[in-house]
């Protein structure tokens, strides 16, 4: 079988960044506005008045200070409380194709690959613009890239379950080098009316270089020494958008086609499965928690990670040792754990191990476990 390194990673991060204080004023106003709107219905008892948010119950809730937006003007707006992002004629790329290019030029750049030289383009997040032609074979073009392209979609685990499937065409010997690109637009899957979670998520875009050892240049290389996959069928997060909705008569702008969840569900059922995952998937190799120098774990609730990080590696962990961007970036679906992986790991020394890590709707959850060389 043939070693697969991952050589370079890049980041694309939008230039629209909306704290809390702004995000909550906002939403304040919109309920404001709401409960003016049904004041009579609230005076006679027939409804509750909708109740504001606080920057200190999204912090102490989830960690979450900021997050980067594509459009920040029309989730601002009380009157809309969603991303204006006007569609694209066909000839015009696509956006997420846009987002993927700039994401995967720095990683290209990082690896010292050539776009030509990559056999494998992958685009796998949480919701892809449209169904086909697909934004991987979309993007494929647009780079110049050789080989083949196509789509992927395992919600937050998206990455991790693309950089599996990649390293396994590079390992099994059908390709030398893939690429696999997270552009995530997660802003326009969430109610930003609903105050449990409207301010749960960013957006971003991810992209990462994978290779057979024998052809990589780059001198930064990690070793791929494992994948494992699993996934638990699980309604406690859903988004019901579809094709079908137009023929069930459905509302497209019903509160189920967005991002729902029942958080404490996930909470409770999720961070076991996760470290398990991961220990178990330790173990296979011969290691322990206590071998790793790096955890970059999936980005959703600083409150998940910390326990999770302990379970995995048997005591409290500074942010050295599990990094946390979800502050500053929010929950960006599959991109999380890629941007703390890009983001940190540049002081790790040759021999270092780590552990990507992914988990999220389905349930579902991936762990790549790597090696600095």
């Amino acid at each position: 079988m043939t070693n697969v390194v991952i050589t370079g990673t890049g980041l694309y991060t939008p230039e629209h960044a909306i704290g809390n204080d702004a995000l909550v004023a906002a939403f304040n106003a919109w309920v404001d506005l709401e409960n003016a709107r049904h004041a009579q219905a609230i005076a006679s008892g027939e409804c509750q008045p909708l109740a504001h948010s606080s920057s200190e119950f999204i912090e102490k809730a989830s960690g979450i200070k900021s997050r980067y937006v594509l459009d920040a003007e029309g989730i601002l707006d009380p009157r809309r409380m969603r991303p204006r992002l006007p569609q694209r004629a066909n000839d015009e790329p696509s956006i997420q194709c846009e987002m993927a290019l700039k994401a995967a030029h720095e990683a290209l750049l990082n690896a010292s690959v050539k776009a030509a030289d990559i056999e494998l383009v992958i685009v796998a997040c949480s919701n892809l613009e449209r169904s086909y032609p697909a934004v991987a074979v979309e993007l494929q073009q647009a780079l110049g890239a050789a080989g083949y392209g196509f789509d992927m979609n395992v919600a937050c685990s998206s990455a991790t379950f693309a950089m599996e499937t990649a390293a396994n065409a590079i390992a099994s010997g059908s390709i030398k080098r893939a690429l696999v690109v997270n552009p995530e637009i997660c802003s326009a899957h969430l109610n930003f009316c609903d105050r449990d979670s409207h301010f749960i998520f960013g957006d971003a875009c991810t992209a990462t270089v994978l290779e057979a050892d024998s052809v990589a240049v780059a001198e930064e290389r990690f070793s791929v020494l494992g994948t494992r996959l699993v996934t638990r069928f699980s309604n406690a997060i859903r988004n019901n958008a579809g094709f079908l909705n137009r023929v069930t008569d459905s509302d497209p702008l019903a509160e189920d086609k967005l991002f729902v969840q029942e958080g404490r569900r996930v909470f409770k059922e999720v961070c076991p499965m996760v470290a398990t995952l991961i220990t178990q998937h330790l173990a296979s190799l011969e290691l322990a928690g206590s071998d790793l120098a790096r955890l970059w774990l999936h980005q959703a609730n600083r409150h998940m990670n910390d326990l999770i990080a302990r379970k995995v590696l048997g005591f409290e962990p500074d942010e050295t040792q599990a990094p946390v961007i979800l502050d500053r970036y929010a929950n960006t679906s599959s991109a999380g754990s890629i941007i703390a992986f890009h983001l940190h790991r540049a002081d790790l020394k040759p021999g270092d191990l780590g552990v990507i890590c992914s988990f999220g709707a389905g349930y579902s959850a991936g762990s790549i476990v790597v090696q600095r060389q």
